[in-house]
């Protein structure tokens, strides 16, 4: 077992940061910052503190709620918290919690 953060990222798809969108720019710093893996989820419906967001089959622009989710060690999280902070401000949200990865590990199936 091991202890891990657990980075998410809450944006809506069509945020943007230097011109690129600005889910697609996190992922390219969080693989040059050196965290093990992410992945981006793309929500259906939401809302927040900048307003709703749905899917409609009519529209044909969306601008759908988006999460970046990546699991690594808390050193590597902190680490590129300040550069994720300046890219998101105020279009976004970042929460971080404990979590444990249990890789490679058998566990005993009758005790539980």
């Amino acid at each position: 077992m091991i202890k891990v953060k657990i980075l998410k990222i809450y944006l809506k798809e069509g945020d943007k940061f230097k011109g690129e969108l600005m889910y697609r720019y996190i992922v390219k710093v969080l693989k040059k910052e050196g965290i093990s893996g992410a992945t981006v989820y793309k929500g259906i419906c939401g809302y927040g503190v900048r307003g709703m967001a749905e899917f409609d089959i009519f529209r044909l622009a969306t601008n759908l709620p988006v999460i970046i989710e990546c699991v690594d060690v808390e050193e590597n999280i902190n680490k590129v918290l300040p550069k994720l902070y300046e890219i998101i401000k105020e279009n976004g949200l970042i929460t971080v919690i404990d979590g444990y990865v249990y890789k490679g590990e058998t566990h005993d199936r009758e005790n539980k």
